[in-house]
């Protein structure tokens, strides 16, 4: 059993950008961490009988990521909990999106706007729920990750 050292909420800047963003980026970590080194065979096995498994939270996420910032279309949600990719593929892809997604984020300094380009949500609504969902998800990855190979910590 791995006992990873819990790391504590960023500190951030004193700007609403700074501190939705630092814990943003806080929660991308922790699940992406969360999901690297973990052993092919429990990180696609369903641990709860809904089917989730640890490589699909991380697919899934890529998409939300995908589809909330990046402006693509995403036409079956419950799609996005299924890959059959390998583990480091999965990781790096959501990574390589996280920073795409950061770089089009930089590029948006009023929050009450949407994206450019689009008609909405706002930037600020983006960045909240994908605060939540980011969360939400993090949170179900403890527990699988648990269950695989009792690592835990974030």
């Amino acid at each position: 059993m791995l006992h990873r050292r819990d790391t504590p909420p960023p500190r951030t800047g004193g700007t609403e950008t700074e501190v939705l963003r630092g814990f943003l980026d806080y929660l991308r970590a922790s699940i992406a961490a969360k999901v690297d080194g973990a052993p092919e065979a429990g990180a696609h096995a369903a641990a709860v009988s809904s089917g989730t498994n640890l490589v699909g939270l991380l697919h899934h996420l890529t998409q939300v990521e995908r589809a909330l910032v990046l402006g693509e279309t995403v036409t079956n949600w419950p799609a996005t909990f299924r890959t059959g990719d390998a583990v480091p593929a999965v990781v790096a892809r959501y990574r390589e999106t996280v920073q795409h997604a950061n770089e089009l984020l930089d590029a948006c300094p009023d929050l009450a706007a949407p994206f450019p380009g689009r008609t909405g949500p706002s930037v600020r609504w983006a960045l909240t729920h994908l605060i939540e969902e980011t969360g939400r998800h993090a949170g179900h990855a403890d527990i699988l990750r648990e269950l695989i190979d009792g690592t835990t910590g974030r």
